[in-house]
């Protein structure tokens, strides 16, 4: 699934490409499961609406719109088009004729004539609006923090006291929005934690310390463009560089580039982590 570093890649991507295009048409496909707004919905919304930014919130991709009068030509209200990408979804920027690819879902057609389509194999993407007449008339937000606005002393108190694996309570959603295995592992390496250390064990420089290694990764995983570890690919459709500086993610049975040790391969709640049994405590 991407996580923050891609989700950021792919958005400023769509906001170089389409910011300031309008969204002349939509084709949504059959299937109903990328739909969590309905498809009515969706296109109401959507179609003659112009893309004033777009941007990452949490693990989610969200178009901010103005949505135009057909009859008038003027601004009528605000709008957003919520994308979450799922296990295998893409958002690709596309000239009209290219070949659409299987399993292509949605497709904007764009006053500039290009296209902006999300493909997605598995189905577990989803795509959702909203407007200024809708349940959520402040817009969408994530439900946790936002780790590249997050300062060392609110993750200090969103974390100290919990008594579950430090591992678990970065997965934690609704405690930070958008870090996923792939940057809890590094992040948990590079502050030399085990994933399996309960979060109340953690002193405070340990946790101030996992803080900074944390925004550390995520600022180099962004600047790679992400990890490329399984289908990502940004909104060009080019691969990330970031999985060439995994120290122990998908390095299983592998010597530690800083002591050589095997690394370590376990599950927490589902979730397999990866750490150096020398380097970790």
């Amino acid at each position: 699934m991407p996580e923050l570093p891609e989700v950021e890649t792919i958005a400023r991507g769509l906001h170089k490409r389409v910011a300031g295009d309008v969204i002349e048409s939509v084709w949504l496909g059959a299937k109903p499961e990328p739909l969590k707004s309905s498809a009515q919905e969706i296109v109401g919304v959507l179609e003659h609406s112009r893309i004033i930014e777009v941007r990452r919130v949490g693990k989610h991709i969200v178009f901010d719109l103005e949505r135009q009068s057909r009859r008038i030509g003027k601004t009528v209200a605000k709008a957003q088009w919520v994308v979450h990408l799922g296990m295998t979804g893409r958002m690709q920027v596309a000239s009209a004729d290219e070949e659409v690819q299987r399993h292509t879902h949605a497709i904007a057609r764009l006053a500039s004539g290009r296209q902006v389509r999300f493909v997605d194999p598995r189905r577990f993407g989803r795509l959702a609006v909203t407007s200024d007449d809708s349940n959520e008339p402040d817009g969408f937000r994530a439900p946790g923090d936002e780790p590249l606005e997050s300062q060392s002393q609110r993750f200090v108190e969103l974390f100290r006291g919990r008594k579950t694996p430090i591992k678990s309570a970065l997965l934690n959603q609704k405690l930070m929005s958008g870090v996923g295995n792939i940057y809890a592992d590094e992040s948990l390496f590079r502050a030399g934690i085990r994933p399996r250390r309960c979060a109340a064990s953690l002193t405070r420089v340990q946790l101030r310390k996992l803080h900074a290694a944390l925004l550390e990764v995520l600022h180099e995983a962004i600047a790679l463009g992400g990890s490329s570890v399984s289908d990502y690919v940004d909104a060009d459709g080019e691969e990330g560089f970031f999985q060439l500086k995994h120290r122990v993610y998908g390095r299983e049975g592998e010597p530690c580039l800083s002591c050589r040790a095997p690394v370590k391969r376990i599950v927490i709640a589902g979730r397999s982590s990866h750490y150096c049994p020398h380097c970790q405590k």
